[in-house]
């Protein structure tokens, strides 16, 4: 049949008023959408350390991460479909190397603008400088806790071109989270919703005054209520973004895992079956999962590795079929730099170097590892509590604890074992305060058998602690009983529970956070102001002048069975 050019345009007139009318629908078939998800960022623009674990059993140790690779990832995979949907799983800042902090994390966010990430639940992390904070990196602007470090990178801070999502995040005034609960992002015509939360217990994990009148409800449950106003809102198929996570023995790049454990897996045996992919972060592992029927992954952290996500989605229905994840890799070099992003890490990398390459002592083993043994003691670990100690001593500590969250890196040094100032903010990157108080032994024995929350076999919550310091655990015991009687001791000498004994932590720990309320009943208490990094930085030197060895010669904690 031949149509004339006048009958031609009648037709694409109709056709146009029949769009405007949502009288033709989108293409049938199903579309195929591509997302790719990294989470636990923590403004590492640079590649760091990663272990790989292999599925031999055989460990890979290697540099991997940073902007570069992560964006030189992206440019090649955008270049097979160039409506690629970037996610986060949050953390993206918070314990971030010096070359973020020292610019209160606004390269890192710059950077996530640039990859074109689109949305990010919020982590705990977004919330170590408060709600103040977090607003100001959503919003931009220079009204920040950090006021020597914001807006002195750039004069105008102009804040995230990604939506940071916390459905579970609630002002208790109003009842109405502070940020957005859900994104709609529009890829080949299908509307894919995004549904943000973070963990339940982000209280114990930041200062309380930073999130004062703040309530962080259920995870699952903030998502399930989500799902009506989504699909209102036209999301054909919806992916949750949880900053939860767990753990698995399976190798991080293997597909099909059935053996995740952690709180993430009750979480996701309460959200609505009707989602199928469920992407997270927080406990910084890889894994590829099923949890029933449902798909659940994360990508490590620093991005070390990427999750790249495959899903063909009916359009009429929201229908999902073939949904495949990979976990990547990412070596430097492995793909072509992206010269954007090279650049600009270039200029982060000029600016910082003055301060960062500033050099601070030498040690004599590097690196020195923060991985604690069974019994729970890492060297590192000892290393920054007897800093926090000797900081404190013209202040009656007797002894000082830390907490293993709060020691983000190894201790890490040049060719010649030098320290510098990058490397070890690296290990202490919160800026936390050195705080005195007084407990008693009966106190202190209490908050010693909180230590074991996961069972008996989990070491990673187990609290540092310095020189003269002992105590042995028996991981047969019941919980609450493993600590051996007569085995805490101070200087050698039991601890007697009505005496009361003046100890050394950080700011965060001293506020009862970390599952230790004890510590917030301190009396006496005492803020020396002095940065936790400072001090730090002093014990090194001091180690250095006296050739002291890094490590203790015998463990402070020992584990029977």
């Amino acid at each position: 049949m031949i149509v004339s050019r006048r009958a031609s345009a009648r037709l694409s007139i109709l056709t146009v008023a029949l769009l405007l009318a949502g009288c033709v629908t989108a293409p049938q078939g199903p579309v195929t959408i591509n997302l790719v998800s990294l989470n636990d960022f923590h403004g590492n623009l640079e590649p760091s350390r990663y272990v790989l674990k292999g599925a031999d059993g055989k460990d890979q140790v290697m540099r991997a991460g940073g902007a570069e690779a992560v964006a030189a990832a992206l440019q090649a995979w955008r270049k097979e479909d160039k409506e690629l949907l970037l996610v986060s799983t949050g953390d993206i800042v918070g314990a971030s190397p010096a070359l973020s902090s020292l610019w209160a994390d606004e390269p890192t966010i710059e950077v996530m603008n640039m990859l074109n990430l689109r949305a990010s639940a919020v982590g705990n992390h977004e919330f170590d400088g408060g709600r103040k904070e977090l607003l100001r990196q959503q919003n931009g602007g220079c009204d920040s806790p950090h006021p020597t470090k914001a807006c002195k990178f750039t004069p105008n801070f102009g804040g995230a071109k990604f939506t940071y999502l916390g459905a579970n995040v609630i002002d208790k005034v109003t009842g109405k989270p502070i940020i957005p609960g859900f994104t709609i992002e529009t890829v080949k015509g299908i509307k894919v919703g995004l549904v943000g939360v973070v963990l339940r217990d982000t209280p114990n994990m930041v200062v309380a005054s930073g999130i004062a009148g703040l309530t962080f409800g259920d995870e699952a449950e903030a998502i399930n209520n989500a799902l009506p106003a989504m699909r209102a809102a036209g999301a054909k198929v919806i992916v949750a973004l949880v900053h939860q996570g767990g753990r698995t023995v399976e190798s991080p790049l293997q597909t099909g895992c059935s053996k995740l454990t952690g709180d993430i897996v009750p979480v996701v045996r309460k959200i609505d079956p009707s989602v199928k992919l469920v992407l997270t972060g927080h406990s910084h592992q890889g894994y590829l999962c099923d949890v029933d029927g449902r798909v659940v992954t994360q990508a490590d952290t620093a991005g070390h590795l990427l999750t790249r996500v495959s899903m063909q989605v009916e359009p009429t229905t929201g229908a999902v079929s073939n949904l495949t994840v990979a976990n990547v890799v990412m070596k430097p070099g492995e793909y072509p730099a992206d010269p954007k992003i090279v650049a600009y890490v270039a200029q982060v990398k000029e600016r910082s170097e003055a301060a960062l390459t500033r050099p601070i002592a030498k040690i004599a083993v590097a690196p020195l590892l923060r991985k604690n043994n069974d019994a729970g003691e890492s060297p590192l670990g000892s290393l920054v509590a007897d800093a926090a100690l000797d900081s404190a001593r013209s202040l009656g500590a007797q002894f000082a604890f830390m907490n293993n969250g709060g020691v983000r890196r190894d201790l890490e040094a040049g060719a010649d074992k030098t320290v510098n100032f990058g490397q070890a903010q690296a290990v202490l990157p919160f800026g936390n305060t050195t705080v005195v108080m007084n407990l008693t032994g009966a106190q202190i024995r209490n908050l010693l058998e909180r230590q074991w929350p996961e069972g008996p076999n989990v070491s990673s919550s187990v609290l540092q602690v310095s020189q003269g310091f002992t105590y042995t655990w028996d991981a047969k015991r019941p919980a609450g009983t493993r600590l051996v009687p007569g085995s805490v001791k101070l200087d050698g000498k039991p601890l007697v529970d009505t005496a009361t004994y003046r100890l050394a932590l950080n700011n965060f720990l001293a506020e009862g956070s970390d599952g230790y309320p004890e510590f917030a009943l301190g009396t006496e208490r005492i803020d020396t102001g002095l940065r936790d990094l400072d001090g730090f930085i002093a014990y090194l030197k001091k180690l250095e002048g006296q050739g002291a060895a890094l490590a203790p010669a015998t463990p402070r904690i020992v584990r029977l069975n």
